[in-house]
């Protein structure tokens, strides 16, 4: 087994930690530096994960669920909680228990079960089981050209979707326009004043689908679905703005080919005018009013900043530009801190409605997503962002939501995360898509970090590649009756329910155990638990976290700070002899890792807007570890003649005049032709018969490229450059400068250089070897 690379690493748990040894005290924890932390990809697909359908056994005390870890007394019939010890009595129904007959939850290598809750089906719409709902929200500032785009990919959408799927419309500019779907006779619009915050109550009133405003709808509702009795008051307005995707696409269709681009004036040096805060308070209100606790997503396509209303990033003078990194650190950016604050009311009420919002954004400028960051993040939703409504990033994204089969990206709803552990462990908090139920318990750690002071969080979405960033503290108690001294082993676990697509509700538990170690005496057992590549995503986790909660933070010099400690603390050296230094297999990469980190887009905001940062920090948070990495320190492959297509350092060195590269940075892939490969291809050899080695040589990376692109969402940006080329420098900017412009004399034919005054790997590491073991 263990000559084959493991290439899921995740396993049947979809955990991955730090350390997967753990140091027994609170002292010697903060000796590793690193710090006890798990990531989790709470329903990640399995095929080896069984399915339950009778409801778990629960603890009396500390309410976990009873697992592979549990010991049993068959004669007794009793089963002992790993987490607090306590002794449990199976229930009746569990009486033909024995040794030789075990329940599913009992086998070994179950650690991880999922169990059917049943359907869950808040809102009977008269004879409609409304799963899932989607409110189209679409900006109408937009050149005609762009508005064309993206109405026939919503068009392409509402076809994708489930046939009881329920759908809303609502577009924006200067104005909020609500679309009653259900009066098909003629198109009749509710518009609300783009200046002014509006509360659910008043959209409730306005569109007449409150208590209060209630219009007298006759016996069968409008759309000729007949109110059933105990329905709801308000699901009035369920069948007036709201209808099953197969009642309303024609209707939908025929509105959007009428529907125009804004029609208000704007003057010469201006923005136009549009009201994004309050299209989306609106559509926040209207599904609150009619769907909640329904798994529901308002999907929001934007195409240019905010300028009107709660929610404003910008004024509408043009000579005003768009806030940037420098803006925020100076506080020179006047909307930026009251536009979070609404986002952040926005969030709050939609996580309390249980609803999604989705952010798809195409702008050349940015339109705000640093500021609609909380509430996206908070509800789970999706990011997308692209220069344009017609660049194949948005629409192959946009197509991927809706898609169903293999190929869909599993969008799940009211998901919620518990999580419970061994006695001395302590929770600080999670970052990733989700937010904090302040669920107190006796595991709430004092520190905080992300979504905190809680045991348990709600995912408002989720889907199969959602991925969550725990960390843990150790208690601080130093008793000389330390439980690790009877049990060696400590235990988590996770608990996440959740409504799948098909609008059944899950219950996935997830036990893992790993082993206390005495690091103090050895530290080798400590070492060998150490997963570097989890180790330096969660690490650029939480300086993404740092640099955006504490002012004046340096992110540079805190990583190198915390790299020089680990290495001082597990390398082998002799006291300042950098020479002597070598460092164990075990974190072998992680010096690299935090190389690439450091020059990254996540520390390195100067070429980037604050939008495309809030942007990348959103997809650092939510993917996994594999993923992540990939965003930390891209991948690099080399194509050329003599060799079979190989995995290449990720170094100016690997260029080559007669070599293909394939760069996957995740938000682009990049396929780069030496000079000689470009001007062969440019003369057409690989047109001719005798040349079909070279049509091979052009064709593979591309093929391997699109083979990248159909499993990513969002979908990357392919780039395809010749060296000197002006696009090239999507490839050279990821590239360790070990050739730059001071040694370009020793350098090897057909190579390359970069005009950079970075420091190269080699500089980086002989420095980190010197600081390392200074005494």
């Amino acid at each position: 087994m263990s000559e084959i690379p493991n290439t899921d690493p995740e396993g049947i748990d979809s955990v991955r930690m730090t350390w997967n040894n753990w140091p027994r005290t609170k002292v010697e924890a903060s000796k590793c530096v690193i710090p006890l932390a798990a990531s989790i990809s709470p329903i990640r697909p399995h095929s080896e994960i069984p399915t339950l359908t009778y409801p778990p056994l629960r603890c009396k005390t500390c309410t976990s669920i009873m697992n592979c870890f549990s010991r049993v007394d068959f004669t007794a019939k009793i089963w002992i909680c790993p987490f607090c010890y306590q002794r449990n009595h199976f229930p009746p129904h569990y009486s033909m228990i024995s040794e030789t007959n075990l329940p599913a939850e009992l086998y070994s290598q179950y650690t991880t079960i999922e169990y059917t809750l049943g359907d869950k089906n808040h809102n009977p719409v008269g004879e409609i089981d409304a799963k899932s709902a989607f409110v189209f929200v679409l900006d109408t500032c937009m050149i005609e050209e762009e508005f064309e785009y993206v109405k026939s990919e919503v068009k392409r959408a509402i076809g994708l979707l489930p046939e009881n799927a329920m759908v809303g419309f609502v577009s924006f500019g200067t104005q909020v326009q609500v679309h009653e779907l259900g009066f098909s006779d003629m198109s009749k619009v509710y518009v609300f004043r783009g200046t002014k915050e509006i509360s659910k109550d008043q959209v409730m009133e306005q569109l007449g689908i409150g208590v209060a405003g209630r219009r007298n709808v006759p016996g069968a509702g409008v759309g000729g679905y007949q109110q059933q009795k105990g329905m709801h008051v308000q699901n009035s307005g369920v069948t007036r703005f709201l209808l099953p995707a197969s009642d309303c696409e024609f209707t939908l269709n025929s509105l959007l080919d009428e529907l125009q681009t804004d029609q208000w004036p704007v003057a010469p040096g201006t923005r136009a005018s549009r009201c994004t805060g309050v299209a989306l308070s609106v559509a926040a209100g209207l599904l609150g009013a009619c769907l909640p606790g329904t798994g529901a997503r308002i999907v929001a396509l934007v195409g240019g900043p905010c300028t009107e209303g709660p929610g404003t990033i910008i004024s509408k003078d043009l000579s005003d530009p768009v806030r940037s990194h420098k803006d925020l650190d100076k506080d020179a950016a006047p909307y930026f801190k009251k536009a979070v604050k609404f986002y952040d009311s926005l969030a709050k009420q939609l996580v309390s409605q249980g609803h999604v919002l989705d952010l798809f954004a195409s702008a050349l400028d940015q339109v705000g997503v640093a500021e609609m960051k909380v509430a996206v993040e908070r509800t789970g939703g999706l990011v997308v962002l692209s220069e344009s409504f017609g660049h194949s990033v948005f629409k192959d994204s946009f197509k991927r939501v809706f898609e169903n089969g293999e190929h869909s990206l599993g969008l799940c709803f009211n998901g919620t995360l518990e999580i419970n552990c061994s006695k001395d462990i302590k929770i600080q908090g999670i970052i990733g898509p989700c937010t904090s139920m302040e669920k107190k318990g006796p595991s709430v750690a004092d520190t905080v970090i992300g979504e905190g002071n809680t045991t348990a969080w709600k995912m408002c979405g989720l889907d199969k590649s959602t991925c969550l960033t725990v960390f843990f503290d150790l208690s601080s108690s130093e008793k000389s009756n330390n439980p690790g001294a009877m049990n060696p082993q400590l235990y988590l676990q996770f608990l996440t329910s959740y409504q799948n697509p098909e609008g059944l509700m899950l219950l996935r538990v997830t036990t893992v155990t790993r082993r206390w170690v005495d690091s103090a005496a050895n530290s080798e057992e400590l070492v060998q638990g150490f997963d570097q590549e989890t180790a330096a995503v969660v690490m650029a986790r939480l300086t993404s976290l740092k640099m955006e909660a504490e002012e004046g933070f340096d992110a540079t010099r805190w990583l190198d700070r915390n790299l020089i400690r680990v290495c001082s603390r597990f390398g082998e050296y002799r006291k300042d002899d950098p020479t002597s230094f070598t460092l164990n297999s075990f974190f072998s990469f992680f010096p690299q890792f935090l190389f690439n980190l450091r020059r990254s887009q996540f520390v390195q905001v100067f070429n980037n807007s604050p939008d495309e940062t809030a942007y990348f920090r959103m997809l650092l948070n939510r993917e996994n570890i594999t993923n992540a990495a990939v965003m930390i320190q891209p991948s690099l492959i080399s194509y050329s003649f003599n060799s079979l297509p190989q995995p290449a350092l990720l170094d100016v060195a690997s260029i080559g005049a007669d070599r293909i590269l394939l760069l996957d940075s995740y938000f682009s892939v990049v396929i780069f032709h030496g000079m000689t490969i470009a001007q062969w291809r440019n003369l057409g050899y690989q047109n001719q018969p005798e040349h079909q080695a070279f049509a091979q040589l052009l064709q593979a990376p591309k093929e391997d490229a699109q083979m990248i692109i159909h499993d990513r969402f969002p979908v990357p940006r392919l780039v395809v450059c010749d060296q000197h080329g002006s696009q090239a420098r999507f490839l050279l900017a990821k590239l360790n400068p070990s050739a730059t412009y001071n040694n370009a004399n020793e350098m090897a034919a057909g190579s390359d250089i970069i005009f950079t005054d970075d420091v190269s790997l080699q500089v980086f590491f002989e420095h980190l070897q010197r600081l390392a073991v200074q005494s």
